[in-house]
């Protein structure tokens, strides 16, 4: 296989456990890769200012890729290179469609989250990150959606949340985005908004082959940038279609797979 130049990680059941911890071999891996010379890139669904928390305790510098996909910055809150926004229709109609459910539901807009309501799923939902994100509640939220929000999320209780992610793909399928991340939510983003579309408008901007590319993941979301990666890992905790849709399956975060795939084929430590 081609040299990996440019290396992206998913967060959350990927390097990341409990929202908030990474392993010291995770920690010492990818130091060792970034004095190797190898670009790292975050490609998560977290919000870029939770990102970049972890971005910056891990010495990444090169562009991030948050929110699915849908936002694509510099890692010093520089430059946007990419930014897909919810059409605000779009936006209206799910709210109605949330309104009328009884779901909780929040949105981000210009990197800041807002809700009507803060409930303890929505509360349990803002404070499952490195520091608890601020809820702005609005009376109205579509009020603040003229632009139209980078992301949208319905948090429900874990039974409720395989129902709620059907209902939203025959109701938005083929115009909105649908992902569950979390047991407890399922997030909305643009259609364009992918993980694999940003990690190849990153390598193209950078000068980097496909086949220069690594990506590991552990989730749906993931799917469509292992696909895209000239090489794909998935985690050994990563459900079966997850798998079928990588190179390489590594072991599970429990046992560091992601710092004993790039061990192996960043670094070169075939025994690792």
């Amino acid at each position: 296989m081609a040299q990996v130049r440019l290396l992206a990680l998913d967060l959350d059941g990927t390097i990341v456990s409990d929202g908030i911890r990474i392993s010291p071999r995770v920690r010492d891996v990818l130091c060792e890769a970034l004095h190797a010379g190898v670009l790292v890139t975050l490609a998560s669904g977290r919000a870029f200012y939770i990102t970049r928390l972890f971005a910056h305790e891990l010495g990444i510098r090169a562009p991030l890729i948050c929110y699915q996909g849908a936002l694509v910055q510099d890692s010093d809150g520089g430059e946007v290179y990419v930014h897909h926004r919810v059409r605000p229709d779009l936006a209206h109609e799910l709210i109605d469609l949330a309104r009328q459910q009884g779901w909780g539901l929040c949105t981000y807009v210009n990197d800041q989250l807002y809700a009507e309501e803060l409930g303890p799923l929505l509360r349990f939902y803002a404070e499952y990150a490195p520091i608890v994100e601020e809820v702005h509640t609005v009376a109205d939220l579509k009020a603040i959606l003229a632009s139209g929000p980078t992301k949208l999320a319905v948090t429900v209780e874990i039974e409720q949340a395989a129902g709620v992610s059907d209902l939203l793909r025959e109701r938005f399928g083929g115009r909105l985005r649908i992902v569950r991340p979390f047991a407890y939510s399922v997030e909305v983003t643009d259609l364009s908004a992918t993980k694999g579309q940003a990690l190849s408008f990153l390598a193209h901007r950078l000068g980097i082959e496909q086949a220069e590319t690594m990506a590991i993941g552990d989730n749906d979301n993931d799917v469509d940038m292992l696909a895209w990666a000239g090489l794909g890992v998935a985690m050994g905790n990563a459900p079966a279609a997850v798998k079928a849709s990588a190179d390489y399956v590594a072991p599970p975060i429990e046992e560091d797979g992601a710092a004993q795939a790039i061990e192996r084929f960043v670094l070169g430590k075939r025994h690792a």
